[in-house]
């Protein structure tokens, strides 16, 4: 029997938000950002084992975090949390998570703690293409805005054709054996900004599945405001996710 594994890497500081405790652990509705995402794939259907990657000083303090809000492995039948040390990159993060992956793992989700309003239904969505045939996938959400191509001069080269891009969310899936190739091909100094971006530098294919407006990543305070906004709506609405 094979086995579905999340991976959060959640050890950066998130400088963007501004001063104060890193990222994952900044407060949304009265619960750190990383519990709101640990609790989505804790509770989306096919996921057995969700793996996070604190700050190398901070994993017990994230173990208790999650213990707080009932997130540790405590109980026959429920999906199993384990907290690990991760590493100064977002990419070593995942690394290292995915290094302690017990064997049955074959499929392998790597999902952002920033987006704590991710629904259950897209994580159940990215495993099911997985578990489809798929060797690596990625939800995505068409551009609104028009984009331009500037050069360093901050001068405007040309207008690109938003019809053929995309935004991309997470979780990301990927057939294990694909995942950990593309780590292993990587290179240190110059790392991607997603795992799917490894799986193309060596070669493979990514897939697209429909994203979700509401798995915004949380990265500058306005987001945080926004983030507030919606879980106001989907607790006064009764959505628990």
């Amino acid at each position: 029997m094979t086995r579905t594994a999340a991976l959060v890497p959640a050890a950066g500081r998130g400088e963007r938000l501004g001063p104060g405790a890193p990222k994952a652990l900044r407060v949304l509705g009265g619960a750190p950002l990383l519990v709101h995402a640990v609790r989505t794939l804790v509770h989306a259907r096919g996921v057995d084992l969700v793996v996070v990657a604190a700050p190398a000083d901070g994993v017990e303090g994230v173990r208790a975090v999650l213990a707080e809000h009932g997130l540790d492995d405590d109980g026959p039948g429920r999906c199993a949390t384990l907290v690990v040390s991760g590493g100064e990159t977002r990419q070593e993060s995942v690394a290292r998570a995915l290094s302690v992956l017990p064997d049955d793992v074959d499929v392998v989700l790597v999902h952002d703690a920033a987006r704590p309003l991710t629904p259950t239904s897209l994580v159940e969505r990215v495993v099911t293409a997985v578990r489809s045939g798929a060797g690596a996938v990625v939800p995505v959400v068409a551009l609104a805005d028009t984009v331009k191509r500037v050069d360093r001069a901050d001068q405007v080269v040309e207008t690109v054709d938003r019809s053929v891009l995309r935004a991309v969310q997470t979780p990301q899936g990927f057939r294990r054996t694909v995942l950990e190739a593309a780590h292993a091909a990587a290179d240190p100094a110059a790392p991607a900004t997603d795992d799917a971006g490894l799986v193309e530098a060596c070669g493979g294919t990514v897939v697209v599945v429909p994203g979700d407006e509401e798995a915004f990543k949380v990265t500058r305070p306005l987001d945080l405001v926004l983030a507030e906004t919606v879980l106001a709506r989907r607790r006064a609405a009764g959505v628990l996710d």
